[in-house]
């Protein structure tokens, strides 16, 4: 099919970095509201629309796609107060759907369908808290993908929302007070600037006391000095002490603060803290609900952990002693105990030591800790008690992932969620009581798991590092190189990419395709080793790896050049970009997904400052040139055969701005136009991916499918 672009003008904008002058052509693309973007983002959409309307096939993608996504997925309950909380989509729900139960298999009541609040589905429940007794849940909303939220609270009792209304929030969990007079959150000042672009700065730790305004909540801790630090309350299970994590970046290192919630808000006879904390406006209250002076609102806020060493995960308290899960002097993850009257390094009690294998998180149940490990990037839980005695292995179904455990120290059970490529996400219940338990809720689908298998395979990449590798495909595949395969990766931000079912991926495999996900450098399946080995002048691994990868499968004749495509989004856009321009030779077609992709001004949108601990700054002369030597938008080479490619990015996109995919489709469409297809899709009322309506994913899907096998019939 013949195309013609977009006329993308270039413009003259130059800039210098450590006397090295590079040019952007398309800085305007950065104006979202311009007439020109506005133009540019119409024509690109429409010329998209066309070339995938014509392909043959999309709609029966499609439709098999609505088939096999129409399954009912229920999150693991939660027990507060005597009722079982959950969430529920019923399969082509935009979105899911909160609910509340009085006995945990008794009918449950709707208690918030996010599906009613906008006509489109673009209105998701992104997160939601529930007080100790079960009365009152805090509900944070998004609209058109954005990561701002508006925060409200249901009175559970009566099923409707209370006056409360919270703006601004973002990044930001929400932690009861065990009294349910209120809540801990983030937030930041209202922006001056396009909330959909201004750099986010100066976060802010309030408490919300129910019934009250806004804009009377109490300031509990800010940093006039640290506008990129951003934190995180947390009310231990006891409603002792409120455990405050500072990060400034996208690092896993943080410092901790706490709070002892048991004495008065400000303790006779103390003198101001002024150092980290500031005295908030008149009118409001301490935590006794007393009216009190602003001169006397200063936090007494005390420091447990002050130095930026290693990441610490807070997991619970038993009186003065307070757990966490870290990487202190344990690249894989240990667990400690901190006395906070005595809280020197030489005085911590390790309970759980490190071990071969990284373990990933934990959880205080039945006052026991169950801990999630990953063996080569897929799960393992075992069981300790609190002075971190064995209690033994929790049996898993399967080579696969499990995650959540809900469940706190009172409670008897855990509930988790195991999921695999090829086996849905089903919740099961384990009682630590008596070490067993079963499946609580299974769903069934269209898809048969049993004409499928995962094997995990290790190859060897440029330097001689061993990196796993799933692959997933029919029981019984011809390896003679003709399969259609996709090639999956991430390799960033201490992520850990594990097996996880997908109906996007289960309508690939029932195409007959073969899907490969690398566990890639910068990730974090190995711990903390792995992860420091794929960032800033050390990036060039990551992409070695999935290069490698590519090879492998080639070699191993699952696929071939012709048939072989990549995908990755966010971090894995840059991934997939980068790689399509260092070895063009080596795919038929690449999905680079609301990628950063500019790597010399992603830092200067919305929280890209944060990235700057993985990706390294253009301050530094030596990241600077590990940028630019890799960057998708300044290594676009003319007149190259790059494979067919096809960017997707969403209008409403805080977290990647999408400016991103603009600058770097213009581009791409400029070095050949009468090259391999070069396509942009803009999805709009959409953002970084988190809350986009089932609607818009299938669609998408079908899209990225059939693009993907016309590029591959383009390239035979």
């Amino acid at each position: 099919m013949a195309r013609s672009y977009p006329e993308a003008k270039k413009g003259t904008q130059v800039d210098t970095y450590h006397r090295v002058q590079v040019a952007d052509p398309y800085r305007w693309l950065e104006n979202l509201d311009s007439r020109d973007t506005r133009a540019w983002i119409d024509a690109e959409n429409k010329l998209t629309s066309v070339w995938l309307d014509s392909i043959r096939g999309r709609d029966r993608i499609r439709q098999r796609l609505i088939e096999l996504w129409n399954y009912e997925r229920t999150s693991a309950p939660q027990k507060y107060g005597e009722r079982w909380f959950y969430t529920r989509n019923d399969g082509l729900q935009n979105q899911a759907a909160l609910y509340v139960a009085d006995a945990l298999d008794a009918p449950p009541r709707l208690l918030l369908d996010p599906n009613a609040l906008s006509k489109d589905g673009t209105v998701a429940l992104k997160q939601w808290s529930v007080s100790d007794d079960g009365k009152y849940v805090a509900y944070g909303l998004s609209s058109g993908g954005s990561d701002w939220e508006e925060w409200h609270v249901l009175d559970v009792d009566a099923g409707k929302p209370t006056n409360d209304v919270l703006k601004w929030v973002k990044f930001s969990n929400t932690s009861w007070r065990r009294d349910g007079t209120g809540f801990f959150y983030s937030r930041y000042d209202e922006p001056k600037a396009d909330a959909l672009k201004a750099a986010n700065k100066f976060q802010k730790l309030y408490f919300h006391r129910l019934g009250e305004d806004q804009d009377d909540d109490l300031l509990i801790y800010e940093n006039r000095d640290q506008p990129d630090w951003r934190f995180q309350g947390e009310v231990s299970d006891d409603g002792r002490w409120l455990v405050i994590s500072v990060n400034r970046s996208t690092e896993p290192k943080n410092l901790v603060l706490y709070r002892d919630l048991a004495k008065p808000w400000r303790q006779k006879g103390e003198k101001k803290k002024v150092a980290h904390a500031s005295a908030p406006g008149p009118n409001v209250r301490n935590m006794q609900g007393k009216k009190i002076k602003a001169e006397s609102q200063v936090t007494p806020t005390e420091t447990l952990i002050g130095t930026w060493d290693a990441a610490y995960e807070f997991l619970g308290s038993s009186k003065s002693t307070l757990y966490f899960l870290t990487d202190a002097v344990a690249p894989r993850y240990r667990i400690v105990a901190i006395d906070v009257d005595h809280p020197d390094k030489a005085n911590w009690k390790e309970l759980v030591a490190q071990a071969r294998d990284t373990l990933q998180s934990a959880r205080i149940v039945n006052r026991s800790l169950v801990a999630t490990y990953m063996q080569d990037a897929h799960s393992a839980v075992r069981t300790f008690d609190l002075k971190g005695k064995s209690l033994g292995e929790i049996a898993l179904p399967g080579l696969g992932t499990a995650s959540g455990f809900s469940g706190r120290p009172r409670d008897q059970a855990a509930f988790y969620t195991f999921s695999s490529f090829t086996v849905p996400p089903a919740v099961y219940r384990y009682d630590l009581s008596a070490a067993g338990g079963g499946v609580w809720r299974a769903p069934k689908t269209a898809f048969d798991p049993a004409k499928y298998e995962t094997k995990q395979a290790f190859y060897t990449s440029r330097d001689g590092t061993r990196v796993p590798l799933f692959v997933t495909a029919k029981k019984g595949l011809k390896l003679d190189g003709t399969n259609p395969t996709i090639l999956y990766g991430y390799g960033g931000f201490n992520i850990p990419i594990q097996p996880n079912y997908s109906a996007a991926v289960a309508a690939w495999l029932d195409l007959g395709g073969v899907y490969a996900v690398a566990n890639l450098r910068g990730g974090g399946e190995y711990g903390r080793d792995w992860h420091e080995a794929g960032i800033k002048t050390h990036k060039q691994n990551v992409f070695d790896d999935f290069i490698a990868a590519a090879e492998y499968l080639i070699a191993q004749k699952y696929t071939s050049p012709s048939k072989l495509a990549i995908r990755g989004g966010s971090n894995g856009g840059l991934l997939v970009a980068a790689a399509e321009l260092q070895r063009p030779d080596l795919f038929a077609a690449a999905i680079p997904q609301v990628g950063v992709l500019d790597m010399l001004r992603f830092r200067d949108f919305t929280i890209g400052k944060a990235w700057e601990s993985d990706y390294g700054s253009v301050d530094n002369a030596d990241e600077f040139k590990a940028l630019y030597a890799y960057s998708p938008l300044h290594n676009v080479k003319p007149g190259s055969d790059y494979p067919a490619t096809l960017i997707l990015t969403g209008d409403h996109d805080d977290r990647v701005f999408p400016a991103h995919s603009f600058k770097f489709a213009a581009a791409m469409q400029a070095a050949n136009p009468q090259g391999k297809p070069k396509l942009i899709r803009i999805e709009t009322r959409a953002g970084h991916g988190q809350g986009k309506p089932t609607t818009m994913q299938i669609d998408e899907v079908a899209d990225v499918y059939a693009f993907i096998l016309e590029a591959m019939d383009l390239a035979r």
